[in-house]
């Protein structure tokens, strides 16, 4: 990936010290966000520890792998404390309905530092542990390696039990089977053993870096390092992962070939104050709105910089995610049934446009159509493919509101009329 000339550094002596409180409230380790802003973990611990510069181009970059602006990374103290206590009145309006005094919270910091400080701290835990909870959530109940694991335990446990009760229960027993008897005893302790060990050391490595659950989160972590080439798709650990990186970029080269970077680009420029309009890029190019929103989420020109894209079937499986910075996305196979990528669904053909606001508050414009796709021709079943397209909102946007939420069991909002199962976050 090509990096821009370097910047002057930021001149701001504790900047690193910011940047590690907000990645520890975020319960991220050192190595996904150095990954994220392409530099060394071991970098990363030297900045945190106020022993190196940031220029402008890396505090951008971690600014975007710890979902915060990057002048709130290089303001003063007291400006980082306003924001974490505008994100602390935030969460309880959103979660609890409380009304909190957003024009007294300068003062409520400049008299009552202390407390200020105490509240911010407590309300960055309180996010680390959920954060936490949501993660270790998802490996207990959804994790395939645990699942199997716990159930060669069980199937080791069974076996023990059913050869001692045998030899419990029949005293007088001939000394070939007894032998036998005791061979598998032995035969499945051992195996007890090692599974066992196994598991308990899977178990600690959750405290470790969290690595790729599925092949599909292999992939998109593959791509957030920075999307290498189909050649490069074999350093993928999986072969299912291998095969789905080709699969994609196989068909991203298709979209590039149907509308190429150039193109799209030049249009973009051109455009001026209707560059933010996938619909108007859409007709000035003469190509179908379904292929110019996957190609603004894919190259991202221009004002599209910090666009985010989501590609899902019929099923509403996800093909492709990409998020855009502050919208948190779930885990692969789970979603918020209000996005407007499942509105679109339901809808074919017609363009969906939405301002919708995520649970922390951060609002995007996001763009949505489905297509319909005959691979087995006319007479057979047609298939659906929907597209999201979503980028941070400018504050002029005045549109009505859509709250969505990441997913219904990681969702703090009440009453929300789209959800499927409780939230392990609270009552709603």
């Amino acid at each position: 990936m090509t990096r821009s000339s370097p910047r002057p550094p930021v001149a701001r002596p504790l900047i690193g010290t910011r940047i590690r409180e907000r990645r520890l409230s975020l319960g991220r380790r050192q190595t996904e966000v150095a990954q994220r802003a392409e530099i060394s973990a071991a970098y990363l611990n030297l900045i945190e520890h106020n022993r190196r510069p940031v220029g402008a181009g890396l505090l951008s970059r971690l600014a975007e792998a710890l979902d915060i602006d990057a002048t709130e990374l290089a303001s003063d103290h007291e400006e980082a404390l306003v924001g974490a206590l505008r994100e602390a009145a935030a969460r309880a309006a959103d979660q609890r309905g409380i009304t909190v005094e957003l024009d007294q919270i300068s003062e409520f910091a400049a008299r009552f530092p202390g407390w200020a400080s105490a509240l911010a701290g407590a309300t960055r835990r309180a996010d680390a542990l959920e954060r936490r909870l949501v993660a270790l959530s998802d490996r207990m109940t959804r994790d395939p390696y645990l699942l199997e694991t716990l159930h060669e335990v069980q199937s080791a446990v069974t076996a023990l039990r059913s050869t001692a009760s045998i030899l419990a229960e029949t005293p007088e027993i001939e000394p070939e089977w007894r032998d036998r008897f005791h061979a598998n005893l032995d035969s499945d302790s051992q195996r007890l053993s090692r599974t066992a060990q196994a598991l308990v050391a899977y178990l600690d490595s959750f405290e470790d870096e969290v690595v790729p659950m599925s092949p599909q989160e292999e992939v998109e972590a593959w791509i957030a390092a920075g999307q290498p080439s189909i050649a490069e798709a074999a350093e993928l650990a999986s072969d299912a992962a291998r095969v789905m990186a080709q699969d994609l970029l196989a068909a991203q080269e298709r979209d590039r070939a149907a509308l190429p970077d150039s193109a799209l680009s030049a249009v973009v420029a051109e455009a001026g104050d209707t560059a933010d309009d996938p619909a108007h890029i859409a007709a000035r190019l003469g190509r179908p709105l379904e292929l110019v929103l996957r190609r603004l989420g894919t190259l991202r020109p221009g004002p599209w910089a910090q666009a985010g894209l989501i590609v899902c079937d019929g099923s509403g499986a996800a093909l492709f995610r990409h998020s855009a910075p502050g919208f948190e996305l779930p885990r692969p196979g789970e979603g918020c049934a209000l996005w407007p990528l499942f509105e679109a669904l339901a809808q074919p053909q017609l363009p969906v446009a939405r301002l919708i606001e995520t649970t922390a508050g951060n609002r995007f414009a996001a763009w949505a159509v489905a297509e319909r796709l005959l691979p087995m021709g006319i007479g057979a079943p047609a298939l659906s493919r929907a597209q999201m397209l979503f980028r941070p909102s400018a504050g002029r946007d005045t549109r009505p509101v859509l709250g969505v939420g990441p997913a219904c069991r990681i969702c703090p909002r009440p009453g929300c009329p789209a959800r499927h199962e409780p939230s392990i976050l609270g009552p709603v």
